[in-house]
């Protein structure tokens, strides 16, 4: 004689639960789709500067090595000039985008500390009268950029906005000036001139000497941020 089981009769909440798991069957799509629309040109340059800093860093790190760094100086030109047209891309097409918002300062913060810290590594931020000393015009830099950075965070919480100053952006120009020129310099090593009977690299000169002015903008365009950040604060 066959055992019979009692049937037990499904919860129709049981149901609703389980159909409250299924995925919509274009959740998928829509997930695709914003991907895709996030990947727009303009992200896509700059994602591309982030991308190729190992390679530049990779190219700096033998400073003896001119033909190295004539191509670190290409790819350093190149990333540049994608750091202007990502921008004007987006805004002439209409991708002004929130990711893009984002990861354009990153990119461009990315790419100038690893240049700092190599260039300091392999003693290029030496120069006559104060040696090695040019080394802390980079560390102003560097302090200020993660200083501003925090701040802007800080800031971003409050819900308050700080825009660019053109001071800033004269900032930002002096900066890339000046690392192109140190790079070029170890690429070009017999670009010379004599100044006062010392015979001075041209590149590495302008670049050491831009490098200074960059310091300077940094820290009055520093200390601009931090007037405005010290008003919020308790």
């Amino acid at each position: 004689m066959a055992l019979r089981l009692p049937r037990i009769a499904a919860d129709p909440s049981d149901k609703r639960r389980v159909n409250k798991r299924k995925v919509h069957p274009f959740a998928a799509a829509r997930g695709s789709l914003w991907i895709a629309a996030m990947m727009t040109l303009p992200n896509i340059l700059t994602l591309s500067r982030i991308v190729a800093v190992p390679l530049l860093v990779g190219l700096l790190w033998f400073p003896q090595w001119p033909t190295g760094y004539a191509i670190a100086f290409a790819l350093y030109c190149l990333m540049g000039i994608t750091d202007y047209f990502d921008g004007y891309l987006a805004r002439a097409q209409g991708t002004v985008s929130k990711l893009g918002q984002f990861l354009d300062p990153i990119s461009d913060k990315i790419m100038i500390a690893a240049v700092i810290l190599v260039l300091s590594a392999q003693g290029v931020l030496t120069g006559p009268y104060v040696g090695d000393m040019h080394v802390i015009a980079g560390l102003v830099i560097l302090i200020r950029e993660i200083a501003v950075s925090g701040l802007r965070e800080f800031l971003g919480g409050l819900r308050i906005s700080v825009p660019v100053s053109r001071l800033a952006k004269w900032k930002t120009t002096f900066q890339m000036i000046c690392l192109g020129a140190l790079i070029l310099g170890q690429a070009l090593p017999g670009w010379t001139v004599n100044l006062g009977g010392m015979v001075m690299k041209l590149p590495h000169t302008v670049g050491l000497t831009t490098l200074w002015a960059a310091a300077a903008l940094t820290v009055i365009t520093g200390w601009d941020y931090l007037r405005v950040g010290l008003k919020h604060m308790d």
